[in-house]
């Protein structure tokens, strides 16, 4: 009881990340209080941190609602592709200089002290968990509709239009590049390359967020996704192919039919 009343009475924090949206142009918040670049950190509301990352995400630690609000309002002429319901990720935060950097049972993260290095390994894994956790749904959706158009195909129902295929394969193409290319969810950030605690508190988090087995099970259903729909798409255009070759035998049947009939109006 002694040791739950002593960890109750840490200092308490916040961290709040939200996808906003495709790509935020940060080079013009540099101008602003910047604590550190790449990513870009900034201060925000009375004390605490706001890390902009390139790929869309923007972490809050240590910062009220309402700044919070104000913060994304001030950031919305810099974001590309805004999507209408940001996926959020967000955790707690004690600081115990005890207990030293780790996620206890109840998920609380537990760090020895607070700085901008920490900050940003944190921000680091939050922002790259709320962007799975946005094209997890995303791909969801497209997957249901691919199953409906295996199911249907496999009732016997004629395929449906191209065009249809190929969004469903653009959509999925897009989200591979922007999680292979852009975010790099399954990459170190660089500042943890020379710092061993800073890579151990990495490691916790990506484990904790499971980050490299929620990739490796979204390219999976990607790829399944990407598979399922040019399958689809080859049959249908097979399908257009007898079609034609059926057109070109008869325009002959019918050109052979008038060449006969001509020859005996002659005779």
């Amino acid at each position: 009881m002694a040791k739950a009343a002593e960890d109750s009475s840490q200092p308490r924090l916040s961290a709040n990340a939200w996808y906003l949206g495709e790509r935020i142009e940060a080079r013009q918040l540099e101008r602003g209080e910047t604590l550190a670049l790449a990513p870009l950190t900034l201060r925000a509301g009375d004390r605490g941190w706001a890390v902009v990352f390139r790929f869309g995400a923007v972490v809050f630690l240590d910062v009220d609602a309402l700044s919070e609000a104000a913060f994304i309002e001030r950031l919305s002429p810099f974001v590309r592709g805004r999507f209408e319901e940001p996926a959020n990720e967000s955790v707690e935060i004690a600081l115990d200089p005890e207990r030293g950097d780790q996620v206890d049972a109840s998920g609380t993260l537990v760090l020895r002290t607070i700085d901008t290095s920490r900050v940003q390994v944190v921000a680091h894994a939050l922002a790259k968990s709320a962007v799975l956790s946005h094209y997890e749904s995303r791909v969801a959706g497209v997957f249901d509709r691919i199953e409906r158009l295996a199911a249907g195909l496999g009732r016997g129902a004629s395929p449906a239009r191209g065009g249809e295929l190929l969004r469903e394969i653009g959509s999925v193409l897009l989200i591979q590049t922007s999680t292979v290319g852009r975010v790099e969810i399954t990459e170190k950030p660089e500042i943890t390359w020379d710092n061993s605690e800073l890579d151990r508190l990495y490691e916790r988090l990506a484990a904790e967020y499971e980050l490299r087995d929620r990739d490796i099970a979204l390219s999976r259903k990607l790829e399944l996704v990407s598979r399922t729909a040019e399958t689809y798409l080859d049959l249908l255009y097979n399908r257009r192919s007898i079609r034609v070759e059926w057109y070109i035998v008869i325009l002959i049947v019918v050109e052979i039919v008038l060449t006969l009939y001509q020859m005996a109006a002659h005779a």
